[in-house]
């Protein structure tokens, strides 16, 4: 039984669907960067970050991409929290642990009634909006023809399910641990419920 997920978000050209390490992509949507390589979906639970790879390769796909790769600055990270904190609040969905990264968002949530990819896309949603209304959105300055700005995000997420308490827990660490390995704070957020060993949403 599943009884949360870790999920990874990333940000508009941090991963892309045909990274060398792999990907959690089934196809690549651009013909720019598929002539970089067709999609290199894994089956993997663990990170593939470390995996040998084409670096000048993966770097030259980025250069390619339509819009600039999206970094988060410390005040957008802050207006992403907030969105989070609005859908969880609305949803209900538990949170055990967030991380939000410049390049990237790690979360641990709950089993929910909604799957964990809709929990994803909708988390994606909430923080762009809050990003939108407290005009801080990345890719204000690139307007697409319909005039709504590009998504800041990639597509997909990555999501580990985690069936056992130790499986939460040591997700948990991972997550608690991310803002330190670059060079950031450690992070708090409202919204992140404390995991007692038992409660799954």
């Amino acid at each position: 039984m599943v009884i949360g997920t870790h999920l990874i978000i990333s940000a508009y050209g941090f991963w892309l669907p045909n990274d060398p390490r792999g990907s959690w992509s089934e196809f690549v949507g651009s013909w720019e960067l598929l002539r970089f390589g067709r999609a290199t979906k894994v089956a993997t639970r663990h990170s593939v970050a470390a995996r040998p790879h084409d670096r000048p390769s993966r770097l030259a796909a980025k250069a390619a991409l339509k819009y600039p790769e999206v970094h988060f600055s410390g005040v957008q990270a802050r207006a992403i929290g907030r969105g989070f904190a609005g859908f969880v609040a609305t949803s209900g969905v538990g949170v055990w642990a967030c991380s939000i990264l410049p390049e990237h968002v790690h979360l641990v949530i709950a089993a929910h009634r909604y799957a964990a990819e809709q929990v994803a896309n909708l988390l994606k949603g909430a923080a762009t909006s809050r990003m939108a209304a407290e005009k801080v959105h990345p890719m204000a300055g690139l307007p697409a023809r319909s005039g709504r700005l590009p998504a800041p995000w990639g597509r997909g997420e990555w999501k580990v399910f985690l069936h056992t308490p130790a499986d939460v827990r040591r997700a948990i660490t991972y997550v608690e641990d991310n803002p330190a390995k670059e060079g950031l704070p450690p992070q708090r957020w409202s919204f992140v419920r404390p995991y007692d060993g038992g409660w799954t949403g």
